[in-house]
C-alpha cells in the first residue's frame, strides 16, 4: 500500500525530539512537511515547511499535532473541516469546552481520529492490561512523580507552568486505569496540580482506584507505578525504556486507511478530558 500523507502541525521541543523523527522514521507515512507559527523552528525539522497552514492540509491526507493544547484545540477543528484525519497529542484541548468543539468537528466531518497517548502503545502496557483482564480486578493505584515544573526543564511549557500535573500527566494516567479496570464514572479530587495532587476514582462495575501525581520533584525521583489487584492475583506494570512511537504510526497509517475505528481516538479522549475538568474544578473550589 502506498504510504499515507501526513503532514505536521508544530515544531517544538517535543516535535523535534519525537513527531518529526517518528513520522520521517514510518514506512507507513509519508512525511511531507511541517507548518509552524515559527518557520526558523520548522526548519530544523528536516521536512519541507509549509507557509500556509491550508497548503499543508492541501498536501496532506492526515495531520498530526504537536501544539500547546489551546492551539490544538483551534487549529484541529479546522483540519478536520478540510476532511483530514487528526493524529492528536493529548490532552486534546485546554479546556473542555474546547475539547467538545474539536470533538464534535472530528464527528461531524466523519474523519479518523488517534490519540497519542504513548504508553498505551507500548508492548509492556499490553501485556499488563492483558493481565488485567485475566486477574477480576477491584482495585488498583498510581504514581507519577517528575520534575518538570521545577527548574529549567525543556517541557516546563507556559501551559504545563499554569495548569500542572492534571492537565498534563493526568489524561496518561486516568486512561491507563481507566482500560485497566473499567470505564471510569466517577472522580474526586485533592491537592494542588501545581504540588501535588490526588484523585480517587470510581470505575464501572465497582472497582475503584487512587492516583498520585506531581511534576514538583526534585532529586533522584522513582519511575511511574502502576498496580492492580484482583480476585484472582494482581497485575504490575513494569519499568521500561522502550520508544512505542513506531507502533503509534504503523496503527495511525491503518487507522486512516480504515476510516477511524481506533479506540483511542477523539471522543475518548473527550471523555478523559471531562474526568479532568471535574478534578479542575473540585480542586480550584474553594
Amino acid at each position: 500500500m502506498e504510504p499515507v500523507k501526513v503532514g505536521l502541525v508544530g515544531a517544538g521541543p517535543w516535535a523535534e525530539m519525537a513527531h518529526a523523527p517518528m513520522l520521517a522514521a514510518s514506512p507507513e507515512i509519508e512525511f511531507v512537511g511541517v507548518w509552524a507559527r515559527r518557520p526558523e523552528a520548522a526548519a530544523r525539522l528536516g521536512a519541507p515547511v509549509f507557509e500556509r497552514l491550508e497548503d499543508l492540509f492541501e498536501a496532506s491526507a492526515a495531520i498530526c499535532f504537536c501544539v500547546p493544547p489551546a492551539v490544538q484545540a483551534e487549529l484541529g477543528v479546522k483540519a478536520a473541516r478540510a476532511g483530514k484525519a487528526l493524529l492528536l497529542e493529548k490532552p486534546l484541548a485546554d479546556s473542555l469546552d474546547g475539547a467538545e468543539r474539536l470533538a464534535a468537528a472530528v464527528a461531524e466531518a466523519g474523519v479518523a481520529s488517534q490519540m497519542l497517548l504513548t504508553l498505551r502503545y507500548a508492548p509492556q502496557t499490553r501485556a499488563f492490561l492483558a493481565r488485567c483482564a485475566e486477574i477480576e480486578p477491584f482495585g488498583g493505584h498510581a504514581v507519577n512523580v517528575s520534575s518538570v515544573l521545577s527548574g529549567d526543564h525543556p517541557f516546563g511549557t507556559p501551559w504545563r507552568l499554569q495548569r500542572g500535573a492534571l492537565l498534563d500527566v493526568g489524561p496518561h494516567v486516568i486512561d491507563l486505569l481507566d482500560a485497566a479496570l473499567g470505564r471510569v464514572v466517577g472522580v474526586r479530587a485533592h491537592g494542588n496540580p501545581l504540588g501535588w495532587a490526588g484523585l480517587l476514582l470510581d470505575h464501572e462495575g465497582g472497582a475503584v482506584s487512587e492516583v498520585s501525581l506531581c511534576m514538583a520533584g526534585a532529586g533522584d525521583l522513582p519511575p511511574s507505578q502502576f498496580a492492580v489487584y484482583g480476585r484472582k492475583g494482581n497485575a504490575v506494570l513494569p519499568g521500561f525504556d522502550d520508544d512505542p512511537l513506531a507502533v503509534v504510526a504503523a496503527e495511525f497509517a491503518q487507522t486512516v486507511r480504515q476510516g477511524g475505528g481506533h479506540p483511542l481516538d477523539a471522543a475518548h479522549g473527550l471523555r478523559l478530558q471531562r474526568i479532568i475538568s471535574e478534578a479542575e474544578i473540585q480542586v480550584t473550589t474553594p
